[in-house]
């Protein structure tokens, strides 16, 4: 499996206080990976730092060949990097559709995401189009968020705690869209607490603590070590 992103020896924080310290990893074409750890492990601030929203202090990042470590996140996002934050940020007073609307770009390479086409992959939006962004539940905004971000076609999904305050049911239908969206070959990153998402939807992780990575490789590996369970107790 060929390298889309990878982050090397990355250092970043906000002000004066470091979060992340020399932190490395990759991401494969097609692949997804999870950056698994607790509150304030460094997860948010490591997807920030491939956007660029938060710029690395040093250390490089890496994005289909190209550094983009430095670059605004309005340039990422051109070069094909998606970012879904952990707080939704739809459009309240705008319905499904110009939601959806808002988010639309050209694609760099292969099929455009379409509505229609997002519908096969979140049946429930294609059932409330004219529905105001304000008056869905948190698991409706976060379905629509995703929609939204893929409307402007990226190659790379980035998506800070999808399953985080979701029901038991919307978790799964969450997890669902996740291998739907594995099937056609888009590479996704992503941050989370819940292993029993993480176990269903990833291909690799990275255990982060205090802005370290403990661990990586194989979720499979990691998880048959134990190595899930010892950083957190399934709930």
């Amino acid at each position: 499996m060929s390298t889309l992103l990878e982050l090397e020896g990355v250092n970043a924080g906000y002000g004066r206080a470091q979060i992340l310290f020399d932190l490395s990893l990759r991401v494969g074409r097609g692949e997804v990976a999870v950056l698994f750890g607790r509150n304030g492990a460094g997860k948010s601030t490591t997807i920030r730092s491939v956007i660029g929203i938060v710029q690395p202090w040093s250390g490089r990042i890496v994005f289909d060949g190209e550094r983009i470590d430095g670059l605004p996140a309005y340039m990422a996002a051109r070069r094909g990097v998606g970012w879904v934050p952990e707080d939704r940020r739809v459009f309240a007073d705008l319905t499904v559709m110009e939601n959806l609307e808002v988010g639309r770009k050209p694609p760099l390479e292969g099929e455009a995401w379409t509505p229609e086409r997002l519908f096969g992959i979140f049946p429930n939006l294609a059932e409330m189009r004219k529905r105001p962004g304000g008056q869905m539940s948190g698991g409706e905004q976060q379905m629509l968020a995703i929609a939204r971000t893929l409307m402007g076609n990226p190659r790379l999904l980035l998506l800070d705690e999808p399953s985080e305050g979701l029901a038991p049911v919307i978790v799964d239908a969450m997890a669902l869209a996740i291998e739907r969206l594995k099937a056609e070959n888009l590479s996704i990153l992503l941050s989370e607490q819940n292993i029993r998402f993480a176990r269903r939807v990833a291909d690799s992780a990275f255990l982060i603590e205090k802005g370290h990575v403990l661990q990586g490789g194989r979720l499979t590996d990691l998880d048959r070590s134990g190595a899930l369970e010892s950083m957190m107790k399934v709930e």
